[in-house]
């Protein structure tokens, strides 16, 4: 086996990338695509039950049927372009000769059979221009897409250059890194050590070496460069970032700098003086084997609507190499997928309830990187990081799943009687003010009333013993039935009633208070039907009852209800609680809850005292 053959070979053993491949010093494409695999399952992406699993596209020559850009093609004009074919010792060198017209399809090496069908039966060269001197000459291929390569290798129909370099642009040409060189003049051509170690340290590092120069002297030598060979994270490929990102390409560009002298135009072999030799470059295959950069996520690539070639992506990714998560699926941070494990993207989990989320990385490490998803904009009610619990204002539907469109349940909360709008999350229950209560505080509690104010809507109704009743501080305790005798029977009202009392009006409670031994109530004057003695005017007023007559409900008063009301002004001769404060009511006053039919009749009464009527009952 030759130096190149044995190249070949340890190529094939480090092209981790690749599938298996064989030697063949022989075969003009150094790196098969692969061998004969079981068929694939329906679906390489995901194993027998369904789990994910990595799956990568099949190994190729990427190169193969792209458009290469020449920076220098023979045949415009045509030109004639000789080489030397070195033999045995004892013979002398023969030249060969041959002209190139592109106009002539037959005569014409244009660069497109750079990467045309290249085989025994089919052999065709790209070739430069002669050239005079050292001249760079530049090869440059767009593969249309990011790929993770393995080899370039190129198949040469002239003799070897002396010096070349390989550059490689992963942002579709902006940009230009360098990938190899080869010189028999490392130093001097490119201002590089000849073999340097590669270390960890150095593993994206382009080098030099002058290896081809072992390669035999006749044409159609082969330079091959293996992206990995010599790597020492080359082993561990799926956690090396820095490998990963080294062998992925979008471009390739070869750059001839200095020509191993072949001759042109009809010189002698060993150069007539003053004569300068000519100069050309020929390669027969331009190959770059690879695969469509998916990540781990895509079996296949694929052409879409623009032709563009992107992934054919799975486990939830997109992009043009899978490189990112689908929409709503950021429960965990992309990852690329290793042979361990698939790094599937995860949908986040917002119980039906939101179309949106976003990932927060504190929130994956809190979790013990598990779940890093934060829904957005929840609908139907609900809040939190998950949409799982019901916002202010609504509580959980126990009867339905937290995922229901209905599971949150408005609080319904009574503006005056809660002391706020948020209720429990499960029972529903609002909060209450003091003395109220219902699931909405729409009511009051037992031993309350119900009153006028915001603040406190229900007042506690005071609690009397009836047998501690006493008619006076003299006398022994009574029952509230003989101590109400008096008001017992009809409360009619009538004309005689009527001309008794010394004020007649309409009230509507408001609120009360104790004040020693007697309630005060706070009432709102509607209608004034009679006032003897000093003068009353509508509006808020003071009622007064003693707490004895109040207890025994002679008279009854009820909270924002409206009462007739027929009494004396006891209060204004000083025998009320404040003397000249408000109304006085007792055992002997008329209290009835307010009709609207009394209206006429009372007006009526009216009319008639005013003609001296009341003198006469």
């Amino acid at each position: 086996m030759t130096s190149q053959g044995a190249l070949l070979l340890v190529l094939c053993l480090v092209a981790v990338t690749a599938p298996p491949c064989q030697a063949n010093a022989q075969n003009n494409n150094p790196f098969p695509g692969h061998q004969q695999q079981p068929p694939p399952p329906s679906d390489p992406c995901y194993d027998e039950s369904g789990a994910a699993r990595r799956c990568i596209p099949e190994f190729i020559n990427a190169a193969f049927a792209q458009e290469v850009v020449a920076s220098s093609v023979c045949g415009q004009p045509p030109s004639r372009s000789c080489t030397l074919l070195e033999r045995s010792d004892r013979h002398p060198p023969v030249r060969t000769c041959q002209i190139c017209d592109a106009s002539d399809p037959r005569r014409a090496h244009p660069a497109a059979y750079l990467t045309d069908l290249s085989s025994a039966h089919n052999l065709t060269c790209w070739q430069s221009e002669n050239l005079i001197g050292p001249q760079n000459v530049s090869l440059t291929l767009s593969l249309g897409k990011k790929f993770e390569i393995t080899y370039v290798s190129l198949q040469f129909c002239s003799l070897l250059p002396d010096s070349l370099a390989i550059f490689k642009s992963m942002d579709y040409g902006k940009t230009w890194l360098p990938y190899q060189f080869y010189s028999s003049q490392c130093r001097r051509v490119y201002n590089r050590p000849n073999k340097a170690a590669i270390t960890k340290q150095n593993e994206q590092e382009a080098l030099c070496t002058d290896t081809h120069t072992d390669a035999p002297a006749p044409p159609g030598g082969l330079i091959a460069f293996s992206t990995l060979d010599g790597r020492p994270s080359g082993k561990d490929f799926d956690s090396s970032p820095v490998l990963q990102d080294w062998v992925t390409v979008t471009d390739i560009r070869v750059v001839f700098s200095r020509p191993q002298v072949s001759l042109g135009r009809d010189e002698d072999p060993a150069g007539p003086a003053g004569v300068t030799p000519a100069y050309f470059y020929s390669v027969g295959d331009f190959q770059v084997g690879g695969r469509c950069k998916c990540n781990g996520h895509a079996s296949r690539c694929v052409r879409d609507r623009d032709g563009k070639l992107v992934c054919d992506c799975k486990h939830n990714t997109e992009g043009p190499d899978c490189d990112r998560c689908k929409p709503f699926h950021y429960d965990r941070p992309w990852q690329r997928a290793s042979a361990r494990e698939a790094n599937e993207c995860l949908p986040c989990n917002c119980n039906l309830h939101a179309r949106r989320c976003r990932f927060n990385m504190e929130l994956y490490k809190l979790s013990g990187r598990k779940s890093g998803g934060v829904c957005m904009n929840c609908r139907h009610n609900t809040a939190g990081r998950h949409c799982h619990y019901c916002k202010e204002g609504f509580y959980r539907d126990m009867g339905r799943q937290i995922s229901h469109r209905r599971a949150c349940k408005a609080c319904d909360c009574h503006p005056v009687g809660a002391a706020g709008k948020t209720c429990n999350q499960t029972t529903g229950q609002c909060p209450c003010k003091d003395g109220v209560t219902g699931i909405t505080c729409n009511r009051c509690a037992k031993g309350y009333q119900q009153s006028r104010s915001p603040v406190a809507p229900c007042i506690k109704i005071p609690v009397i013993n009836p047998t501690a009743v006493v008619s006076s501080s003299t006398e022994e305790p009574a029952d509230c039935e003989s101590y109400c005798k008096p008001v017992k029977g009809n409360l009619k009202i009538n004309m005689k009633k009527y001309c008794k009392k010394d004020y007649a009006v309409q009230v509507s409670v408001l609120d009360m208070e104790t004040v020693g031994d007697w309630a005060k109530f706070s009432v709102n004057i509607v209608s004034i039907y009679k006032s003897r003695g000093e003068p009353l005017k509508r509006g808020d007023n003071l009622l007064w009852i003693h707490m004895k007559d109040l207890a025994c409900k002679c008279p009854r008063l009820q909270m924002s209800k409206r009462f007739l009301v027929l009494g004396t002004n006891e209060s204004a001769a000083g025998t009320g609680p404040i003397p000249g404060a408000g109304l006085l009511a007792d055992k002997n006053s008329l209290v009835i809850q307010w009709r609207d039919i009394w209206t006429r009749r009372l007006r009526k009464f009216q009319r008639k005292e005013k003609k001296g009527k009341c003198s006469k009952a």
